[in-house]
């Protein structure tokens, strides 16, 4: 089994896999750090993939609740249609009896020659030519510090005050500081930067909880740095809409991603 970005196990139930829930993939304040959303995504999106045998087309997940450490989730994979080239799939990310995400996906690959890509990468400076982006806590530990960021267009934290983009877009590099391998699951992980677009478009120090997310996988090809492009729709009622394409170096697009979110703004208590 290759190397993941978080500790995925399995059981000895081909259909039932398990994560530890441990720092280094949190997020969150001191004393209320939870499981990245990303990472709970990606955790099943492995375990569907590893199942099936199969690789993701699609995969939508509702985030349901939250997972603190040092809880372990469990990941239930169902397959209730499987076809000659793709299956129909679920995943319930649980601890004990409380359901964390749930995920529906479509796994699998067709025999074709066609290809194309209509999407361009935005005309961005590559990653070495953009100034390092620390997450606004700066903490040295947790998920945030395994991921290195070089932002393209945009601010972090409360350096968004005051400078909206009015176009809503935000784009940054981003890569796995540990040299994982950019797969379906670590797209799955990065795709869940959609809430890091919301304070740009709205000129604060925002962000946000994700209600879903939907990752849809066009061709995953091997590249050191991925392009998101995050673009804000809109935001009313407390709640923001957004989407991401995900670039590899070369310009390929490997995936797309959209989200809802509860938006929150941050107060200068919570900066400190």
């Amino acid at each position: 089994m290759d190397k993941l970005f978080f500790d995925l196990r399995p059981t000895h139930n081909p259909h039932r896999w398990y994560l530890p829930v441990d720092p280094s993939i949190c997020v969150g304040p001191p004393g209320n750090e939870f499981m990245f959303g990303g990472v709970g995504m990606a955790s099943a999106v492995a375990a569907l993939e590893r199942t099936t045998g199969r690789p993701l087309i699609c995969a939508t997940a509702q985030y349901l609740g939250y997972a603190r450490p040092p809880s372990v989730v469990d990941i239930d994979v169902w397959t209730p249609v499987e076809g000659k080239y793709n299956t129909q799939a679920n995943a319930k990310v649980h601890i004990d009896d409380k359901e964390i995400i749930s995920v529906s996906a479509a796994l699998g690959a067709r025999p074709s020659e066609l290809s194309g890509q209509w999407a361009e990468r935005p005309d961005a400076p590559p990653p070495q030519d953009c100034e390092p982006a620390e997450h606004w806590r700066a903490s040295h530990e947790g998920l945030h510090s395994r991921i290195e960021v070089r932002m393209v267009k945009g601010k972090r934290g409360p350096d968004r005050v005051g400078n909206p983009e009015t176009d809503g877009r935000t784009q940054l590099w981003a890569r796995p500081r540990e040299g994982f391998e950019i797969d379906a699951s670590m797209l799955a992980v990065l795709a869940d930067f959609v809430p890091q677009g919301v304070g740009n478009a709205l000129g604060k120090n925002a962000g946000g909880n994700s209600l879903d997310n939907t990752l849809r996988i066009r061709r995953v090809v091997p590249t050191d740095w991925v392009l998101c492009d995050i673009r804000i729709s809109g935001v009313h009622g407390g709640f923001a809409h957004g989407a991401m394409s995900l670039f590899a170096q070369d310009g390929e697009l490997m995936a797309t991603a959209s989200q809802s979110l509860i938006v929150r703004v941050r107060d200068k208590a919570e900066d400190r």
